[in-house]
């Protein structure tokens, strides 16, 4: 990371402040480079030749997804350009990994779900989860901390039920956002930048399809399985597709454009609260803890209790931040 900083200083690559950003001086972004760069040399000690060749699809689309982030920090793209980008590597996933959430899992009572549909869901669910978290990386240290936390989750969780290739993957990346953390803590270093963000997001949201189906694979009675599959892996990233889908709605009954940058995000409402950065942190990443610990603690409820519970429970927040606001 300080080798990083110097170089990127020296090179002039900084993010610049203004419109919707809260920092207000120029400072280098492209933290995701050491993070991909320090997760994968690690893989390559502990991930056998045979587990590179099963999960090459994943690599490549990983790789793919950072390639672009990188791009995106170097030389902008417009937000149409970025998104449309981000359909190679989830295609990747989807038609050639079989990446897919392929069944209702117990929400929805349908005999068949064609495959069209399962297509279409499982390329939105990686495309809005990888986007979602990009969109919260506007606080120092609140998307590493955000990311580190899911993945731990999801790396301890995999190696609960002996799959050690996504377990490695999981906790090596939340390794090296551990180290990426130091440099970004209040007051930062350097920032994740798209670099980071959509990498971490699209590995995110590979991780929660990958949850969702293992889980309800697993024999009823097995110690790591949790009858709510959908909702606990939505309680494991609950903080950035919360965050999303309430500036979306904000946005859409003002009569704005959906993807329009603005500062009503809940990391500036809590800033507006005048919380300091590490606070604001503190505050997102208990309640992200908290909604785990809910989907543990009802492990043996179904996602028919739990996500209107998860629901409420996100309501409930909002109304309480509108009024600390008022």
């Amino acid at each position: 990371m300080p080798v990083l900083i110097k170089i990127l200083s020296q090179w002039k690559l900084y993010d610049s402040p203004g419109n919707h950003k809260i920092h207000s001086d120029f400072k280098p972004s492209m933290g995701g480079v050491a993070i991909f760069l320090g997760a994968i040399f690690a893989l390559l000690m502990s991930l056998s030749l045979t587990d590179w060749g099963a999960q090459k699809y994943f690599f490549i689309s990983i790789s793919v997804m950072f390639i672009i982030g990188l791009r995106d920090d170097v030389l902008a793209l417009t937000p149409k350009q970025k998104l449309y980008s981000q359909f190679l590597p989830v295609l990747l996933l989807v038609f050639l990994d079989n990446v897919t959430l392929n069944s209702t899992y117990g929400l929805i009572d349908l005999p068949f779900v064609p495959t069209w549909v399962i297509w279409f869901i499982s390329i939105l669910t990686l495309i809005i989860l990888t986007n979602a978290y990009n969109l919260i990386d506007g606080v120092d240290g609140l998307a590493g901390s955000i990311g580190m936390v899911g993945l731990i989750f999801f790396g301890l969780w995999f190696y609960a039920i002996d799959n050690m290739v996504f377990s490695l993957v999981a906790m090596t990346f939340a390794g090296a956002i551990l180290g990426f953390l130091f440099f970004n803590w209040q007051p930062s270093k350097i920032f994740m930048g798209d670099t980071g963000a959509l990498m971490i997001g699209f590995l995110l949201s590979f991780m929660a399809i990958q949850f969702i189906n293992a889980n309800f694979q697993l024999p009823v009675g097995h110690a790591a399985k949790f009858e709510s599959s959908v909702s606990t892996a939505l309680c494991v990233v609950i903080i950035p597709v919360f965050d999303t889908l309430r500036v979306i709605i904000l946005r859409v009954r003002k009569m704005q454009s959906p993807f329009k940058a603005d500062r009503n995000h809940l990391h500036h409402q809590l800033l507006n609260l005048k919380f300091s950065h590490h606070k604001t942190v503190i505050v997102l990443v208990t309640i992200n803890l908290f909604f785990i610990l809910l989907a543990y603690l009802l492990r043996n409820q179904s996602d028919k209790l739990i996500l209107p519970l998860v629901i409420g429970i996100c309501l409930i927040i909002n109304f309480i931040v509108k009024k600390a606001q008022r």
